[in-house]
Protein backbone atom coordinates (compact mmCIF):
# COMPACT_ATOMS: atom_id res chain seq x y z
CA UNK A 1 0.00 0.00 0.00
CA UNK A 2 1.23 3.40 -0.82
CA UNK A 3 1.88 5.91 1.75
CA UNK A 4 -0.45 8.65 2.28
CA UNK A 5 0.34 11.60 0.28
CA UNK A 6 1.32 14.91 2.39
CA UNK A 7 -1.72 17.30 3.06
CA UNK A 8 -1.40 20.12 0.71
CA UNK A 9 -0.15 23.46 2.24
CA UNK A 10 -2.99 25.80 2.30
CA UNK A 11 -4.00 29.14 3.92
CA UNK A 12 -4.84 27.61 6.82
CA UNK A 13 -2.39 25.08 7.86
CA UNK A 14 -1.75 24.39 11.05
CA UNK A 15 2.03 26.17 11.21
CA UNK A 16 4.20 26.57 14.21
CA UNK A 17 7.37 28.90 12.80
CA UNK A 18 8.46 30.04 16.31
CA UNK A 19 9.49 27.69 19.21
CA UNK A 20 12.35 26.96 21.04
CA UNK A 21 13.94 24.06 22.30
CA UNK A 22 16.82 23.18 25.36
CA UNK A 23 19.56 23.81 22.41
CA UNK A 24 18.53 27.77 23.61
CA UNK A 25 16.09 28.52 26.53
CA UNK A 26 13.34 25.91 26.28
CA UNK A 27 13.69 23.18 28.41
CA UNK A 28 12.79 20.21 26.14
CA UNK A 29 14.81 18.82 23.42
CA UNK A 30 14.26 18.99 19.78
CA UNK A 31 13.15 16.05 19.28
CA UNK A 32 10.36 16.45 22.27
CA UNK A 33 9.20 19.62 20.78
CA UNK A 34 8.14 18.20 17.69
CA UNK A 35 6.68 15.22 19.53
CA UNK A 36 4.46 17.74 21.43
CA UNK A 37 4.11 19.84 18.18
CA UNK A 38 2.75 16.87 16.45
CA UNK A 39 0.54 15.90 19.30
CA UNK A 40 -1.52 19.69 19.45
CA UNK A 41 -2.37 19.55 15.69
CA UNK A 42 0.85 21.09 13.92
CA UNK A 43 1.09 20.33 10.33
CA UNK A 44 4.32 22.86 9.66
CA UNK A 45 6.57 23.12 12.18
CA UNK A 46 9.91 25.18 12.72
CA UNK A 47 12.49 25.11 15.59
CA UNK A 48 13.98 28.76 16.11
CA UNK A 49 16.45 28.71 18.59
CA UNK A 50 18.27 31.85 19.54
CA UNK A 51 21.53 32.18 17.40
CA UNK A 52 21.99 28.76 17.30
CA UNK A 53 21.16 25.86 14.44
CA UNK A 54 22.55 23.07 16.55
CA UNK A 55 19.44 21.72 17.43
CA UNK A 56 18.36 21.62 13.67
CA UNK A 57 19.37 18.38 13.01
CA UNK A 58 18.13 16.72 15.56
CA UNK A 59 14.76 18.43 15.14
CA UNK A 60 14.63 17.73 11.32
CA UNK A 61 14.78 13.97 12.11
CA UNK A 62 12.58 14.13 14.54
CA UNK A 63 9.90 15.59 12.21
CA UNK A 64 10.85 13.16 9.43
CA UNK A 65 10.22 10.07 11.81
CA UNK A 66 6.48 11.59 13.14
CA UNK A 67 5.54 12.71 9.54
CA UNK A 68 5.31 16.36 10.41
CA UNK A 69 6.21 18.63 8.04
CA UNK A 70 9.07 21.19 8.93
CA UNK A 71 11.70 23.81 7.26
CA UNK A 72 14.75 24.92 9.34
CA UNK A 73 14.72 27.62 11.39
CA UNK A 74 16.21 30.20 13.94
CA UNK A 75 15.75 33.46 16.04
CA UNK A 76 18.33 36.42 16.00
CA UNK A 77 19.10 38.90 18.01
CA UNK A 78 19.73 42.04 16.60
CA UNK A 79 20.08 45.74 18.21
CA UNK A 80 17.75 48.22 16.07
CA UNK A 81 17.83 51.93 17.60
CA UNK A 82 19.48 50.80 21.10
CA UNK A 83 16.44 47.67 21.25
CA UNK A 84 16.80 44.38 20.92
CA UNK A 85 14.83 43.15 17.86
CA UNK A 86 14.23 38.98 16.96
CA UNK A 87 14.31 38.31 13.15
CA UNK A 88 13.23 34.50 12.98
CA UNK A 89 15.16 33.04 9.63
CA UNK A 90 13.25 30.11 7.89
CA UNK A 91 13.59 27.75 5.31
CA UNK A 92 17.67 28.16 5.40
CA UNK A 93 20.58 25.79 4.92
CA UNK A 94 21.57 25.71 8.59
CA UNK A 95 24.77 24.32 7.75
CA UNK A 96 25.53 27.43 5.49
CA UNK A 97 29.28 28.52 6.58
CA UNK A 98 28.18 32.13 6.48
CA UNK A 99 25.30 31.93 8.68
CA UNK A 100 27.23 29.26 11.12
CA UNK A 101 29.89 31.77 11.31
CA UNK A 102 27.73 34.62 11.88
CA UNK A 103 25.63 33.22 14.79
CA UNK A 104 28.61 32.51 16.35
CA UNK A 105 29.70 36.03 16.81
CA UNK A 106 26.33 36.84 17.70
CA UNK A 107 26.23 34.29 20.64
CA UNK A 108 29.73 35.91 21.90
CA UNK A 109 29.53 38.56 24.66
CA UNK A 110 26.51 36.44 26.43
CA UNK A 111 28.58 34.93 29.50
CA UNK A 112 30.41 38.50 30.17
CA UNK A 113 26.67 39.96 30.10
CA UNK A 114 24.85 37.04 32.03
CA UNK A 115 28.32 37.93 34.47
CA UNK A 116 27.38 41.44 35.27
CA UNK A 117 23.47 40.77 35.11
CA UNK A 118 24.09 38.22 38.12
CA UNK A 119 26.42 41.62 40.14
CA UNK A 120 23.39 43.67 39.49
CA UNK A 121 21.01 41.21 40.67
CA UNK A 122 23.20 40.90 43.65
CA UNK A 123 22.71 44.81 44.86
CA UNK A 124 19.29 43.74 45.55
CA UNK A 125 19.38 40.60 47.21
CA UNK A 126 19.62 37.87 44.66
CA UNK A 127 22.80 36.20 44.81
CA UNK A 128 24.24 33.31 42.89
CA UNK A 129 22.28 34.15 40.13
CA UNK A 130 24.88 33.18 37.60
CA UNK A 131 25.82 30.06 38.74
CA UNK A 132 22.19 29.17 39.67
CA UNK A 133 21.21 30.06 36.19
CA UNK A 134 23.62 27.94 34.73
CA UNK A 135 21.81 24.88 35.69
CA UNK A 136 19.63 25.64 33.08
CA UNK A 137 21.40 26.15 30.52
CA UNK A 138 24.92 23.91 30.77
CA UNK A 139 26.41 26.27 27.89
CA UNK A 140 27.12 29.93 28.94
CA UNK A 141 27.34 30.94 24.94
CA UNK A 142 23.63 30.38 24.86
CA UNK A 143 22.68 32.02 28.47
CA UNK A 144 19.85 34.59 28.59
CA UNK A 145 17.60 36.08 30.06
CA UNK A 146 15.21 33.15 30.57
CA UNK A 147 17.64 30.99 32.32
CA UNK A 148 17.86 33.98 35.15
CA UNK A 149 14.29 33.99 35.22
CA UNK A 150 13.29 30.46 35.90
CA UNK A 151 16.45 30.58 38.68
CA UNK A 152 14.43 33.72 40.62
CA UNK A 153 11.58 31.66 40.52
CA UNK A 154 13.54 28.53 42.10
CA UNK A 155 14.86 31.09 45.17
CA UNK A 156 10.98 31.80 45.60
CA UNK A 157 11.51 35.88 44.83
CA UNK A 158 8.74 35.54 42.24
CA UNK A 159 5.59 33.43 41.20
CA UNK A 160 6.39 32.88 37.60
CA UNK A 161 8.60 33.81 35.09
CA UNK A 162 6.85 36.80 33.30
CA UNK A 163 6.40 38.24 36.98
CA UNK A 164 10.56 37.93 37.07
CA UNK A 165 10.50 39.93 33.56
CA UNK A 166 8.39 42.85 35.07
CA UNK A 167 9.98 43.15 38.44
CA UNK A 168 13.75 42.55 37.47
CA UNK A 169 14.98 41.94 34.04
CA UNK A 170 13.14 44.63 31.78
CA UNK A 171 14.74 47.49 30.21
CA UNK A 172 14.90 49.74 33.31
CA UNK A 173 14.66 47.28 35.80
CA UNK A 174 17.47 45.98 38.40
CA UNK A 175 19.30 43.43 36.77
CA UNK A 176 18.81 44.39 32.95
CA UNK A 177 21.55 44.70 30.75
CA UNK A 178 22.12 45.50 27.53
CA UNK A 179 23.49 44.00 24.85
CA UNK A 180 24.58 44.49 21.30
CA UNK A 181 24.14 41.67 19.17
CA UNK A 182 23.59 41.76 15.33
CA UNK A 183 23.10 44.73 12.92
CA UNK A 184 20.22 44.29 11.25
CA UNK A 185 21.24 43.99 7.79
CA UNK A 186 23.77 41.39 9.00
CA UNK A 187 21.02 38.78 9.87
CA UNK A 188 18.59 39.61 7.10
CA UNK A 189 21.65 38.94 4.80
CA UNK A 190 22.76 35.67 6.57
CA UNK A 191 19.00 34.54 6.00
CA UNK A 192 18.85 35.16 3.00
CA UNK A 193 21.95 33.95 1.60
CA UNK A 194 21.18 30.81 3.38
CA UNK A 195 18.35 30.40 0.99
CA UNK A 196 15.66 31.37 4.11
CA UNK A 197 13.11 34.02 4.14
CA UNK A 198 14.07 36.63 7.15
CA UNK A 199 10.79 37.92 9.34
CA UNK A 200 10.43 40.29 12.39
CA UNK A 201 9.23 38.35 15.35
CA UNK A 202 6.57 39.28 17.55
CA UNK A 203 6.44 43.09 16.48
CA UNK A 204 4.16 43.88 19.48
CA UNK A 205 6.42 43.29 21.54
CA UNK A 206 9.16 46.14 21.41
CA UNK A 207 9.04 49.33 23.24
CA UNK A 208 8.96 51.50 19.67
CA UNK A 209 7.50 54.70 18.97
CA UNK A 210 5.24 54.92 15.64
CA UNK A 211 8.23 56.52 13.97
CA UNK A 212 11.14 53.95 14.55
CA UNK A 213 8.51 50.89 14.28
CA UNK A 214 8.55 52.70 10.71
CA UNK A 215 12.01 52.76 10.35
CA UNK A 216 12.48 49.24 11.71
CA UNK A 217 10.03 47.99 8.52
CA UNK A 218 11.44 50.36 6.06
CA UNK A 219 14.79 49.26 6.48
CA UNK A 220 14.02 45.51 7.43
CA UNK A 221 12.25 45.61 3.43
CA UNK A 222 14.94 47.59 2.07
CA UNK A 223 17.87 44.97 3.44
CA UNK A 224 16.01 42.39 2.15
CA UNK A 225 13.59 40.79 4.87
CA UNK A 226 10.36 39.83 3.65
CA UNK A 227 7.85 38.49 6.29
CA UNK A 228 6.67 39.63 9.44
CA UNK A 229 4.86 37.68 12.53
CA UNK A 230 1.34 38.34 12.81
CA UNK A 231 -0.35 36.00 14.44
CA UNK A 232 1.92 35.00 17.86
CA UNK A 233 1.55 34.03 21.41
CA UNK A 234 2.95 37.76 22.05
CA UNK A 235 0.30 39.09 20.34
CA UNK A 236 -3.09 40.61 21.18
CA UNK A 237 -5.97 40.64 19.25
CA UNK A 238 -5.33 44.52 18.38
CA UNK A 239 -1.49 43.57 17.57
CA UNK A 240 -2.56 41.45 15.49
CA UNK A 241 -4.94 43.45 13.33
CA UNK A 242 -1.87 46.15 13.54
CA UNK A 243 0.56 43.92 12.13
CA UNK A 244 -1.54 42.39 9.35
CA UNK A 245 -1.85 46.11 8.20
CA UNK A 246 1.64 46.28 8.21
CA UNK A 247 1.61 43.69 6.52
CA UNK A 248 0.23 45.01 3.64
CA UNK A 249 1.23 48.28 3.62
CA UNK A 250 5.04 47.26 3.16
CA UNK A 251 4.46 44.07 0.70
CA UNK A 252 5.22 41.41 3.26
CA UNK A 253 4.83 37.67 3.79
CA UNK A 254 2.34 36.51 6.98
CA UNK A 255 3.74 34.48 9.36
CA UNK A 256 2.41 32.31 12.78
CA UNK A 257 3.99 30.84 15.99
CA UNK A 258 3.67 29.90 19.19
CA UNK A 259 6.90 31.56 21.05
CA UNK A 260 6.97 28.40 22.60
CA UNK A 261 9.41 27.76 25.21
CA UNK A 262 8.13 25.36 27.99
CA UNK A 263 5.22 23.37 29.63
CA UNK A 264 3.59 25.81 32.05
CA UNK A 265 5.84 28.72 31.46
CA UNK A 266 4.59 29.91 27.77
CA UNK A 267 2.19 32.27 26.81
CA UNK A 268 0.39 29.61 24.37
CA UNK A 269 0.52 26.03 23.64
CA UNK A 270 1.89 24.44 20.41
CA UNK A 271 -0.13 24.56 17.54
CA UNK A 272 -3.28 26.48 19.58
CA UNK A 273 -2.84 29.41 17.48
CA UNK A 274 -5.73 31.44 15.30
CA UNK A 275 -5.85 31.59 11.99
CA UNK A 276 -3.90 34.01 9.83
CA UNK A 277 -5.87 36.69 8.47
CA UNK A 278 -7.57 35.15 4.76
CA UNK A 279 -6.25 38.48 2.59
CA UNK A 280 -2.83 38.05 4.18
CA UNK A 281 0.34 35.68 1.87
CA UNK A 282 1.39 32.86 4.16
CA UNK A 283 4.88 32.77 4.62
CA UNK A 284 5.17 29.15 4.10
CA UNK A 285 3.45 29.48 0.69
CA UNK A 286 6.53 30.71 -0.55
CA UNK A 287 8.86 27.94 1.08
CA UNK A 288 6.79 25.42 -0.21
CA UNK A 289 10.04 24.00 -2.20
CA UNK A 290 12.13 24.04 0.88
CA UNK A 291 9.31 22.28 3.05
CA UNK A 292 11.06 19.05 4.21
CA UNK A 293 7.49 16.89 3.32
CA UNK A 294 6.75 14.02 6.06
Amino acid sequence: MQPAAPAPLTHLTNADLHCHSAVSDGTLAPRVVAERAKAHGVQLWALTDHDEVGGQREALQAAHELGLDCLTGVEISVTFAGVTVHIVGLGFDHEDKTLVRGLAATRGGREARAREMSDELARVGIRGAFEGALKYVGNPELISRTHFARYIVETGACSDTHEVFRRFLADGKPGYVPHRWARLGDAVQWITQAGGIAVIAHPGRYPFSPTAEYALFSEFVAHGGRGVEVITGAHTVADQARYAAMAEEFGLLASRGSDFHAPGESRIELGSLPDLPGRLAPVWMALADRVQRA
